[in-house]
């Protein structure tokens, strides 16, 4: 059998339809709907997320949330903000790149890799501080203010990130833009 798709030819198969493919594994349930038996404690984080994220350019800072939640392991807020990060014309390429960004830095911007930097930095804390030449590099880049709103927003996804794997919360569910868990 013979088929052309987008320009490129390709033989093979005997014509009979594909196998059907394997049943995925069943969805888990939250352990814990933590922002319903603590609604107050879910504003605040809404609070402090919105106001972390003033004066930091939208794009960034969801390369920035991405990354965390990567080292984090919270498939919920990973699902969240690639979402929003391609509703937002991001590119496929530069979010599959962005788990391997050290051997991928021609993707990025001087600017969004001292962010990312950054954001391991805070983020994984193995040495027990930030190092100044990671901090160095993020100062050359934004201006205090911006930094001061980086760290926080860096700090914020950290905190959902927490909140997201311990309560074991469901990613797939996510609609982009609608920022509610």
């Amino acid at each position: 059998m013979t088929t052309t798709r987008n320009g490129i030819t390709a033989t093979g198969g005997t014509g009979t339809a594909a196998p059907p493919r394997e049943a995925h594994a069943p969805e888990h349930s939250p352990r814990l709907a933590w922002a319903k038996l603590a609604p107050d404690v879910y504003k605040a984080m809404v609070q402090l997320d919105s106001a972390a994220r003033q004066h930091l350019d939208p794009a960034l800072l969801e390369l920035v949330k991405i990354r965390a939640s990567q080292i984090n392991h919270c498939a919920f807020c990973l699902d969240m903000h690639t979402k929003d990060a391609l509703a937002a014309g991001e590119s496929v390429e530069r979010i599959v790149q962005l788990s391997a960004w050290e051997e991928s830095r021609h993707f990025y911007t001087d600017k969004e890799l001292a962010a990312i930097e950054l954001t391991e930095a805070v983020t994984v804390l193995t040495e027990g501080f930030v190092p100044d030449e990671v901090y160095a590099k993020a100062a050359a880049h934004f201006d205090e203010t911006e930094l001061a709103h980086l760290v926080s927003a860096i700090t914020v996804i950290n905190a959902w990130n927490r909140f997201g794997v311990t309560a074991r919360l469901v990613p797939g569910h996510y609609t982009p833009g609608s920022r509610r868990l």
